[in-house]
């Protein structure tokens, strides 16, 4: 189900981008151009609805892992994609907290980064530990550098965003704008967002498949 979730996710972004009403440059435009009914008339469902269908896929991938452990990165999984699927199904007009889509999204962000690093660094140092038993403190810093390599993407829209306010500082939000005034696409911040989501995906199908072949998986 986790895989399956993430294709629709990905299957909901593409269709989304085909019906957006003029040009979609993914390089410098952002995922949230395509959720929003205003910007993306004809493909914002689409998009909502690749969402949803991640988080219930991701939701019953979770469900399984709950059933064996009750790990914080199991937990963490489970709460992003709750927020995940409130965040699309957020019923503004009964609920007034002010930005509630953001902080469900932000919130969803952070909890599935931090379930992915430490599902990812116990699934790597398991399998580590099967050829290097004894080397206990060589697992711990393979598996931590492959864990944290996950959040790469981030670490580099912090030092692009640094630079081009540095370089530009009268810039707007990311957009064709910046396509126009000559900004490197390497400075994007959608170029990494996309990215970030890209690392993501991968990190999630390659634990999901690890959990789903062994069931002894160590959460």
């Amino acid at each position: 189900m986790a895989p399956l979730g993430l294709f629709w996710f990905w299957a909901g972004l593409y269709a989304a981008a085909r019906r957006y009403p003029s040009e979609y440059d993914w390089r410098y435009m952002t995922i949230s151009s395509l959720l929003y009914p205003d910007r993306d008339p004809g493909g914002y469902a689409w998009a909502w609805c690749g969402i949803v269908l991640c988080a219930l896929g991701g939701l019953c991938w979770v469900a399984v892992l709950h059933s064996r452990s009750r790990s914080t990165g199991v937990w963490a999984l489970g709460f992003g994609y709750l927020c995940m699927v409130g965040c699309a199904l957020w019923p503004g007009r009964l609920l007034r907290l002010p930005r509630g889509h953001d902080v469900l999204a932000l919130l969803a962000f952070v909890a599935i980064c931090i379930g992915m690093v430490q599902l990812t660094y116990l699934a790597v140092a398991k399998g580590l530990r099967r050829y290097t038993p004894e080397r206990e403190i060589r697992v711990r810093v393979v598996a931590g550098i492959i864990a944290g390599a996950a959040l790469l993407p981030l670490v580099l829209v912090g030092m692009t965003q640094a630079d081009v306010a540095h370089a530009f500082p009268n810039l707007p939000w990311v957009g064709l704008e910046w396509r126009a005034r000559g900004v490197p696409v390497y400075l994007s911040f959608a170029l990494w967002e996309w990215a970030a989501c890209a690392v993501f995906s991968a990190y999630i199908f390659s634990l999901s498949v690890v959990t789903s072949f062994d069931r002894h998986y160590p959460i």
